[in-house]
């Protein structure tokens, strides 16, 4: 079963779409295009968000070296170095009826590791999306491809996760930063 595909800016109630949701998987996937032979990493990672725009605390950075949160509802389930294979490249889990009441959003986001120092942006990257899954049916409920090209890009907000009026919402971003993860960080306050 294919889940509803949106547009950047578009959202969904998870809550209406798939009642009794509550374990959920956001996969991310990217294929690099041709480049100059330099490795090519990207790095998903989940930032817990309150009310603020600001994460409580570094311990709301969810990625490859610190792959849970402190209460363990949400886990990065591996780093995949090279983005080879079919499927999602990786995976974090969501354990959604378990969110510190304090925390407002999960923010999805992918960054280019060493992006820099290797001249690489996501305008090299193709087939990138994210997407929710019922972690228990493996059922796909959402799906947002990002289409347009971001070639100053080194670090993409893919997605996000919300509640608003008592039901959670998955959103479609897209919001590339040429100031790679540096740049995300320093937006919702995590200390790197």
């Amino acid at each position: 079963m294919t889940g509803l595909t949106l547009a950047k800016g578009a959202n969904i109630s998870l809550t209406k779409t798939a009642p009794g949701l509550s374990k959920i998987l956001v996969g991310l996937g990217w294929d690099k295009r041709t480049t100059s032979g330099e490795d090519f990493d990207l790095d998903a990672s989940a930032l817990l968000v309150g009310v603020d725009g600001k994460v409580r605390s570094s311990a709301d950075f969810i990625f490859y070296n610190q792959p849970k949160s402190a209460d363990g509802v949400v886990v990065h389930l591996g780093d995949n170095r090279t983005g080879e294979g079919e499927g999602d490249d990786e995976v974090i889990s969501v354990d959604l009826d378990s969110v510190s009441a304090d925390v407002d959003r999960v923010v999805f986001v992918v960054s280019i590791d060493k992006a820099d120092d290797r001249g690489q942006n996501f305008g090299q990257v193709r087939s990138a999306y994210c997407r929710v899954l019922n972690e228990g049916s493996n059922a796909e409920v959402a799906r947002f491809d990002l289409n347009e090209d971001a070639s100053s890009e080194t670090c993409l907000i893919f997605s996000e996760l919300y509640r608003y009026n008592g039901e959670w919402k998955f959103k479609a971003i897209g919001q590339g930063y040429a100031s790679g993860l540096a740049g995300v960080a320093s937006d919702f306050g995590v200390q790197l």
